[in-house]
């Protein structure tokens, strides 16, 4: 498998995706960060800067984080694909599955408290049925990645609070209740709640 640590530093199992790329783009954050935050796929800026969510939606996660006394730097934030579709499309299933081994070493390798997926595609793809992102936003489940099984909250994506202004809420509660179980922050003093659930 070509990754070293926690980056892989050479693919080509998508065809569309090698051509629509500049670059992977690999997860950024400590190597033993508590709390991971998984997105479907990088967009055009993550394609130019080589960093997961850095463009609008990345500006409304890193507010979400600050404000419950967190920064960038004390989380992991990836994707289920490290390269962009092209036009920004959804990743597809195949494309999904190609990657998953990638993304179920890296968190084997951090082994975090909690994993919350930002948006469908994650949430989807890591739980294995049918999510209502919106309804179920803020719920925390038993995820089985490969050989591991995690605790894991879905949250909507934050480019949803760009969009639909009635998202905030439900985004930004979401982040407080990730960190508040993940005991990271501010949230309740550094105290994980994950073994109430």
């Amino acid at each position: 498998m070509p990754m070293e640590g926690l980056e892989v530093t050479a693919c080509e199992r998508c065809p569309d995706l090698c051509e629509s790329r500049s670059r992977i783009v690999n997860g950024v954050g400590p190597a033993d960060a508590d709390l991971v935050f998984v997105g479907e796929a990088p967009g055009a800026n993550e394609d130019e800067q080589g960093e997961p969510f850095v463009g609008r939606s990345g500006t409304v996660l890193d507010d979400a984080l600050r404000d419950v006394g967190l920064a960038r730097a004390d989380v992991r934030i990836t994707n289920c694909v490290r390269c962009r579709p092209p036009e920004n499309r959804d990743p597809t299933n195949a494309e999904l599955d190609n990657c998953r081994e990638y993304l179920e070493t890296e968190l084997r390798r951090l082994d975090p408290e909690l994993v919350v997926t930002l948006g469908k595609v994650p949430s989807e793809h890591l739980l294995d049925r049918s999510v209502a992102v919106t309804s179920e936003a803020g719920e925390v489940f038993d995820a089985r990645v490969g050989d591991a099984t995690y605790r894991l909250l879905v949250c909507v994506h934050p480019a949803a609070t760009l969009y639909d202004r009635s998202q905030e809420e439900t985004f930004t509660d979401a982040i407080e209740a990730a960190a508040e179980l993940a005991g990271v922050g501010d949230a309740d003093g550094g105290q994980s709640r994950l073994g109430d659930y």
